[in-house]
């Protein structure tokens, strides 16, 4: 089985891009191997205890005999040509086998981003083909020491070298990258420069000149990824290394894969998650507690595993969601890469929390990687955008939005809502959603907008929204599975509709309640919240979840 993936036909898109499902699973199957003969858990301990990066499997990765970089290159440069969905299915299925190696892995599709989004046609061809053919490492030379998140304070600068006919002919770049993953192992970096019509996109390989890697960082967690830094001194590019030929065009093209990267980075907060939920579900199997089971115990299941079982398959319903978007050639899903990874990663880091109660005193032992897990995930709420970040993104074009459709951006969503069968609770989070439209214009009127607070508490009702909304959806068309059956799925959205009803109703309240002045219709917007009856069968579906969870 995949993971706990499914496809969701969703009406309206065109036929999706994606791999030959028999290579898929061989891809998998790749993986599962690499992970017993290459990393079983002692050498995961021992890099992560060193801080050594495991360059020998690495190169064995994308040298030829299993070449897992190709997933990333399309078919038409010697790829494997994999969709936005297949990338999904394989970053999870990587995290849960180790986010280090994951995260290294990220970088070279990051760092390949510029290249497929805004290189000329040959550069592609010679770029492209040499990384699929040499199985090259990339990095993606983006992040500054004080611009941190901000790509738009870039302090590097890129001056044009010009020949005798005043013809430009190279670029002369300084500055400082910050954070870089692979920066002292990469064959290739993309570096993100300030030209005098912009920021640009450069390609340049190991050893040039003026290009020199920093220290490894020590880290609190993904300790055996390499993060350097790299400075840039006196760094001669030719002018044909340009992504693209035109100046200018770096936050464009950087803006147009976040909504893919992002969905890759959520992936690996699901496959992080996932593993320490499993490993906590499996300990109380075996862990006799005053004479039963731990997994038999309400304070066990109903507090550190239900919640998180239910949060990362509404992750994944909305990874789903937006991946089957990507693949059908849906453009500006910068929003939904923001909500997806907001929402997946901090579910993950959750539940990897949790992960480390679950196994008591022993969970705080490194020896049952619960603990490095927990170390490992955070990184996801923090690179390709902190969640602080992304509530901003989400906040800020979702009031757009809004506006622009004269609030009917959230209330389309919920009549859509209305429309599925109530036993997956859509009713209830189409109720919340229609609360968040009204919330949105109150807070414009009363120009509350001024303050990040709101914003924020908008963002999360925004996101929780979005997210219960592709779990309802999903909930009302599955047919059960290998994993999960239809009256689990049912039963998971029914819980995570409630949360959302709960979240709305408690920053709604704050919104409305809580500013000065007042908003004077608070209560008659709260009242459509159906705080009487959502609460209604919950404990049965608690059961419900625990049952199929520890069966």
């Amino acid at each position: 089985m995949i993971t706990g993936f499914t496809l969701y036909p969703m009406e309206g898109l065109e036929t999706m891009q994606k791999m030959d499902p028999e290579m898929l699973l061989m891809v998998l199957d790749t993986l599962g191997k690499l992970e017993k003969d290459k990393l079983p858990l002692d050498t995961k301990l021992d890099l992560d205890h060193t801080a050594n990066f495991p360059m020998d499997l690495i190169r064995f990765m994308v040298g030829p005999e299993v070449g897992l970089h190709l997933i990333f290159v399309p078919e038409e440069y010697g790829g494997m040509g994999a969709g936005a969905e297949d990338i999904a299915i394989l970053s999870e299925k990587m995290a849960k086998m180790d986010m280090a190696v994951a995260t290294s892995f990220l970088a070279i599709c990051l760092g390949m981003d510029p290249i497929l989004v805004g290189a000329t046609p040959a550069q592609k061809q010679k770029y492209l083909t040499k990384i699929a053919e040499e199985g090259m490492i990339v990095a993606y030379c983006v992040t500054e020491p004080e611009a941190g998140s901000n790509v738009q304070s870039l302090k590097t600068k890129a001056e044009r070298i010009l020949d005798s006919e005043g013809q430009i002919v190279a670029y002369k770049i300084n500055g400082e990258k910050q954070f870089i993953t692979n920066g002292r192992v990469a064959d290739l970096y993309t570096v993100l420069a300030d030209t005098p019509e912009g920021p640009s996109f450069f390609i340049v390989e190991a050893g040039t000149p003026g290009l020199i890697p920093g220290k490894h960082e020590d880290k609190h967690g993904i300790r055996a990824s390499d993060t350097s830094p790299v400075t840039l001194q006196d760094l001669c590019v030719p002018a044909e290394n340009l992504v693209g030929g035109v100046e200018g065009q770096g936050l464009k093209q950087a803006n147009q894969v976040f909504g893919y990267t992002r969905l890759m980075v959520a992936a690996f907060g699901l496959g992080a998650g996932m593993a320490a939920l499993e490993r906590a579900v499996a300990y109380g199997k075996d862990r006799i507690q005053f004479g039963t089971r731990l997994v038999d115990k309400q304070g066990y299941t109903h507090k550190l595993l239900v919640p998180h079982i239910v949060e990362l398959e509404a992750a994944r319903a909305y990874i789903e969601k937006v991946a089957q978007r990507l693949d059908s050639n849906e453009e500006d899903l910068q929003v939904e890469g923001a909500v997806a990874k907001y929402f997946a990663t901090e579910a993950g880091d959750a539940a990897a929390n949790d992960g480390i109660q679950a196994f008591g005193g022993y969970g705080y032992m490194r020896e049952y990687e619960v603990e490095k897990i927990k170390r490992d995930v955070k990184i996801t709420t923090i690179y390709e955008g902190t969640s602080e970040i992304l509530q901003n993104v989400i906040s800020m074009f979702r009031m757009r939005e809004s506006v622009r459709t004269k609030g009917r951006y959230y209330l389309d969503m919920a009549d859509k809502l209305a429309g599925l069968p109530t036993d997956t609770g859509a009713h209830w989070v189409a109720a919340s959603l229609r609360v968040l439209a009204d919330a949105i214009q109150v807070a414009r009127e009363l120009k509350l907008t001024k303050s990040q607070h709101v914003m924020f508490l908008l963002s999360d009702i925004m996101t929780w929204g979005e997210v219960a909304a592709a779990l309802c959806h999903k909930a009302a068309g599955h047919q059960g599975g290998k994993k999960w059956s239809a009256e689990f799925m049912k039963a998971a959205a029914r819980v995570f509709a409630r949360d959302t009803v709960e979240l709305a109703a408690r920053n709604a309240s704050k919104i409305l309640r809580g500013c000065d002045p007042v908003a004077p219709n608070a209560e008659r917007i709260l009242a459509q919240l159906p705080t009487a009856e959502y609460q209604t069968g919950l404990m049965k579906d608690l059961d419900l979840v625990t049952a199929e969870l520890v069966r």
